[in-house]
């Protein structure tokens, strides 16, 4: 209890007893008193202060004087604090980074000087710890599956974005969110190929007989085997020499049925593409092949071949590729995943086989956004068993 119920004149006798007692301790005095002895020890020191001339302005000085060095002290110790978060958040301010800093140091300094000093509420602050186990379990979640995440980018030849990495992962059977997977590869520095830049190859035939566009830049088709693209691309090798590739593509599944590789650009490159298909398909009776108007394709030999094949025949408009856009967004493909930015192969042999390698895993394995990230060959099958039980 305070002092105040005692009255002035109490309180001096108080002292004028405990004075008038020598060899009496301040317990001893107090007990007879009925007042507390650190109560009379206060009122003895207060007596003694006003007994001597300027005792009262000089304790209030040293009080203030206390106050100040304490404060100074303090705000050294939040200038420390201050100048060990700036290293600690290395340029990063986040919420959660300070709250991490609180964390880590609440120990030494204390959450509420810390919350303080950091902006940041100390429910919040409690929240967040709370949630921590929480938090380690995603940690440990994301970091096994980053693991997974850099196994099929590197399976893929380190070609696969987040959307064909997330397929492949919930076809694992891990219904995984694709910006979680992005993120995840963002944090891991794990990228996809991206497009390089485009070389025409095309060189229109100036007496070509007249082929209608039948496409009109459609690029589906039902069923497979009913609407065939093709194209020519070159293949860089060695110091300045070229590979050439002819391509049949099929529009339904996105399949390559027919490729041919050679080191010139005559007509015998792409009829030997769209043999390569017949024999894939076992006939191509009626289906439709769409190309460009390059000399190859509007030959009289190729012309033949296709009359022997019963292909009709379809070609877009001269200089515009656009209509024939599906084949050269997979040549573009090919070569962004198969080159990985370099410029060029060491060798035509280094080349051939690297392009074998990526058209089997095309048709096999690699996914395809168009066919519900699937790949051609599964895309085929599954559309035919599908057709047979409906």
């Amino acid at each position: 209890m305070g002092t105040s119920k005692y009255s002035p004149e109490f309180r001096a006798d108080a002292v004028a007893l405990y004075h008038a007692s020598p060899g009496r301790t301040y317990a001893a005095v107090a007990k007879d008193l009925g007042v507390n002895h650190e109560t009379l020890r206060v009122w003895v020191r207060e007596a003694e202060q006003a007994a001597v001339p300027g005792a009262a302005e000089s304790n209030a000085l040293e009080k203030e004087n206390r106050q100040l060095r304490a404060r100074v002290k303090e705000l050294e110790l939040e200038r420390e604090i201050l100048h060990r978060a700036a290293k600690y958040f290395g340029g990063r301010d986040e919420l959660v980074s300070r709250f991490t800093f609180v964390a880590d140091h609440h120990d030494a300094y204390g959450v509420k000087r810390l919350c303080r000093l950091l902006h940041v509420s100390r429910s919040g602050f409690y929240r967040w710890q709370q949630a921590a186990p929480a938090r380690a379990n995603r940690e440990h979640a994301d970091q096994a599956l980053s693991a997974r995440i850099a196994e099929i980018h590197e399976e893929s030849d380190s070609t696969y974005g987040s959307p064909r990495i997330t397929a492949e992962l919930r076809e694992e059977g891990r219904p995984v969110n694709h910006k979680r997977v992005a993120r995840l590869m963002r944090r891991g520095g794990i990228v996809g190929v991206h497009l390089r830049k485009k070389i025409r190859t095309t060189v229109p035939a100036p007496d070509a007989a007249p082929v209608p566009d039948l496409l009109q830049r459609d690029f589906t088709a039902l069923a497979p085997n009913q609407k065939y693209v093709g194209d020519i691309t070159y293949l860089p090798v060695g110091d300045g020499q070229f590979l050439y590739l002819a391509t049949v593509l099929d529009l339904h599944s996105k399949r390559l049925v027919g490729w041919s590789i050679a080191d010139h650009m005559r007509t015998g490159l792409v009829a030997d593409a769209l043999r390569a298909a017949a024999g894939t398909r076992g006939s191509l009776h009626g289906a439709i092949f769409h190309s460009d108007n390059g000399a190859q394709y509007a030959s009289k030999e190729f012309a033949a071949l296709c009359g022997d094949l019963g292909v009709i025949r379809s070609r877009g408009a001269v200089g515009t590729s656009a209509d024939n856009a599906a084949a050269e967004s997979f040549n573009a493909s090919l070569k962004r995943e198969t080159l990985k930015g370099a410029k060029r192969w060491p060798g035509a042999r280094a080349a051939r086989l690297a392009v074998f390698r990526w058209v089997t895993r095309y048709n096999t394995r690699r996914r395809h956004s168009a066919l519900g990230q699937q790949s051609p060959i599964t895309y085929e099958q599954r559309s035919t068993t599908l057709t047979l039980a409906a």
